[in-house]
């Protein structure tokens, strides 16, 4: 079973829910009660469920028309064949508003009965450690002094935790190394922006490093909005990287020092990326792609490229450029 990192606070009244966000009830009862708040991507099951919907959003959705939906007033023609809509002014600040009120993060009286930690033999634990209720550690695993390991998270054999790492909200596979002040399952940088106070959106998803991930010193990895931030085996971050929100990185994948990965990016596998490359949000980056030190990727690349530049395009359309200005 994987491990919870946060409780879940409904179910809630519709009618709290609309007056919390100023709603549009379209289909539904304001007495009828709401138990989960999430993205279109992460269905789960439909009854007492409300799914969101940024405004834009192009995929296709497999939903019955029966759904509970929070849509843009704007778009409402749009998704005219749902049954059950909730209309809002902006649907990003609604997200922000409904996330706390429907969730908030587990803590140690959550764990009272249930959280015992458990390490496996032969491992070595800082006494300047902090390890947090129900906390496992597999075996040869090394924790050195101040690390701090949040509530629940699990750690896989023969893995190295250096000097003053913080980790949470997060599942970490077997030999796994994380450099020295790293920190790990922090919330991402996802806000709503309002003219007098901007809305947090509360960040329920988790981080999964899977085996013999190499993670360098000054790195940040956020945990998931809706979803889990994951990074592929064997792949390797140099020090001073920031993996966003969302971001799903595959296989064998390196990235040099200062790179950037902004949230809900797809990186493939066997990933090159030079020093200070900066990848935008919301990207497919494919497989056997190479990136060249301080390019910035702006759109979709496809397997087996190589690019460089700001913006980033193919390697050798942008040598025969330079040459052809600087000679």
């Amino acid at each position: 079973m994987s491990p919870s990192f946060y409780v879940n606070l409904g179910p809630i009244k519709l009618g709290q829910i609309a007056s919390l966000i100023s709603a549009e009830i379209d289909g539904l009862d304001p007495n009828i009660e709401f138990k989960e708040f999430l993205g279109i991507d992460e269905v789960r099951r439909i009854d007492h469920t409300i799914y969101f919907i940024y405004e834009n959003y192009k995929k296709k959705i497999n939903l019955p028309e029966s759904a509970n939906l929070i849509i843009s007033k704007h778009e409402k023609q749009k998704y005219s064949k749902f049954e059950n809509l909730i209309l809002v002014d902006n649907v990003h600040e609604a997200v922000a508003k409904l996330s706390s009120l429907f969730y908030r993060d587990i803590n140690d009286d959550d764990l009272k009965e249930d959280g015992q930690k458990q390490f496996s033999d032969n491992c070595i634990i800082s006494s300047t450690a902090v390890i947090k209720k129900g906390v496992v550690i597999g075996k040869n695993s090394i924790i050195k002094d101040g690390v701090v390991i949040g509530n629940n998270c699990i750690l896989g054999e023969n893995t190295l935790i250096e000097e003053n790492v913080v980790i949470s909200n997060a599942i970490i596979g077997d030999n796994v190394r994380l450099g020295r002040n790293t920190s790990i399952g922090q919330p991402g940088f996802g806000f709503a922006v309002n003219n007098f106070s901007n809305h947090k959106i509360f960040h329920l998803g988790r981080v999964i490093l899977q085996s013999n991930v190499n993670i360098g010193s000054n790195c940040c990895i956020d945990r998931g909005s809706f979803g889990d931030t994951v990074v592929g085996e064997n792949t390797y971050f140099d020090n001073l990287c920031h993996i966003a929100h969302n971001v799903v990185i595959g296989n064998n994948c390196i990235f040099a020092a200062m790179a950037g990965i902004a949230g809900s990016s797809i990186i493939g596998d066997n990933v090159m990326a030079g020093g200070q490359v900066g990848i935008s949000g919301h990207l497919n980056i494919g497989n056997n792609v190479q990136i060249a030190a301080k390019s910035a990727v702006l759109k979709n690349i496809d397997d087996n490229c190589s690019v460089m530049g700001n913006p980033a395009i193919d390697k050798y359309k942008y040598i025969r450029k330079y040459k052809k200005i600087y000679g």
